[in-house]
């Protein structure tokens, strides 16, 4: 870009990710197929020797690292991260490597092409990949959910693959701390009216031994964020 501003921004919230950390970071600086970007990682209070492993590196001039003091929730990291963004575009690209990173290039046609600003990856699900029955079946209900309280059709709220212009992820009204900040981001993008557009990804769930973190009271809090914003636009 003319202004000397990357393209792209990638935002990596990490909490007690350490046994992939260093292979997340990696493959998003070498990943083909996208623009010119920056990396942005927030450690969230990790306990796991994540924010040691985070200063103890020499990282490329493209990667920013900041450090939360305790853990406040992947809500609280996303927004520390998208506020120092530089990028036209902002991706959030989780450090747990259940994502892809190549398939941000993907997320950022549409919005290159001006169909849209905000675009999803949308998660297949199959049996291979999948977490557990529960764990879909939970996505479903809240995708569900948030499509007849906004009177759309998206077909995975939940989803950790975003792609959004950054001034307008900036402007959302955004304050959940914690899982919850998905379904908020996508409540808070349609109601400003924007079209949020979907294109599949690949996804591998980790096990519960792997390190994943979301448990059924994550479904409970979704619910009432949609609620609240559903109700209220601030």
């Amino acid at each position: 870009m003319s202004d000397g501003r990357p393209p792209l921004t990638v935002l990596m919230p990490v909490y007690n990710e350490a046994r992939t950390l260093e292979q997340a970071i990696a493959s998003v600086l070498e990943a083909d197929g996208l623009p010119e970007r920056e990396l942005i990682v927030v450690d969230d209070g990790s306990t796991d020797g994540s924010a040691e492993l985070l200063r103890s590196r020499r990282w490329p001039d493209n990667v920013g690292v900041l450090f939360h003091d305790r853990n406040r929730g992947k809500g609280a990291a996303v927004r520390t991260a998208v506020a120092q963004a530089r990028g036209e575009v902002s991706a959030i690209f989780d450090a747990d490597l259940e994502y892809e990173p190549r398939d941000i290039a993907a997320l950022l046609e549409p919005i290159e092409r001006g169909d849209t600003n905000a675009c999803f990856g949308v998660r297949a699900f199959e049996g291979h990949t999948s977490h557990s029955f529960l764990y879909v079946m939970g996505n479903r209900g809240v995708t569900l959910a948030a499509n007849l309280l906004f009177n759309v059709y998206i077909k995975d709220l939940m989803t950790c693959h975003k792609a959004i212009r950054t001034e307008i992820f900036r402007s959302l009204p955004l304050r959940a701390r914690g899982f919850e900040i998905e379904p908020e981001i996508a409540a808070r993008l349609l109601q400003r009216g924007e079209r949020i557009y979907e294109v599949p990804v690949n996804y591998t769930a980790r096990s519960n031994e792997e390190g994943k973190k979301l448990t059924s009271m994550d479904g409970l809090r979704v619910l009432a964020t949609l609620l609240r914003c559903r109700l209220s636009r601030s």
